[in-house]
């Protein structure tokens, strides 16, 4: 395989990459019923007028199913995350014992269920246009290319089916990632 074209099919493969590694992480994000400490990943507090991840000033653990618990590093840090998780507005009401912050993850209603579906599946359909986004910029290259003479033809052709069969790869992995999202979250 030409060089040029090597390149050009690793680049369109990373981007592929990337948008599963997006949607794995926004997928993450959804909060499937049970408790999941990944949905607090967003929340910033304010750390001595700094925003802050909550995860660099507490430790973010989910000891049963319809639990999260948050264990401040520092003491004075429980009113501020408390606040900062209100804020966030993910539909959850902390409370504190003084050391340590509980979040009760109240089950899911049908309805809810049906939206953080439509949800994953808007997102999934988002990584889907930037792979299929990733293969046509591919695609140009490789017509550019054999326009230019620098590329055969059969070998442009070569390499567009090459960068289709990735494209349907990475298309199929999306549908598994929904597929296992949406079972997640509607199972009671």
């Amino acid at each position: 395989m030409n060089e040029e074209v090597k390149m050009y099919m690793d680049e369109a493969q990373e981007q592929m990459h990337n948008a599963l590694n997006h949607l794995e992480n926004e997928l993450a994000k959804i909060r499937a019923g049970r408790a999941n400490p990944k949905v607090l990943n967003d929340v910033m507090v304010e750390y001595y007028g700094t925003p802050t991840p909550l995860a660099q000033v507490a430790n973010i653990s989910a000891p049963d199913p319809r639990t999260i618990s948050v264990q401040p590093w520092e003491k004075q840090m429980i009113a501020p995350i408390e606040r900062a998780i209100m804020s966030a507005n993910l539909g959850f009401n902390p409370d504190n014992n003084g050391e340590t912050i509980r979040i009760s993850v109240p089950p899911l209603t049908e309805e809810r269920r049906k939206e953080l579906v439509k949800q994953s599946r808007t997102i999934g359909e988002q990584a889907k246009v930037s792979i299929r986004t990733a293969r046509r910029d591919a695609i140009e290259q490789f017509k550019k290319m054999a326009k230019e003479g620098g590329l055969p033809e059969d070998m442009a052709k070569d390499a567009e089916n090459e960068a289709q069969k990735m494209t349907d790869t990475n298309t199929k992995k999306v549908e598994e990632m929904l597929l296992a999202k949406e079972k997640d979250i509607l199972t009671i």
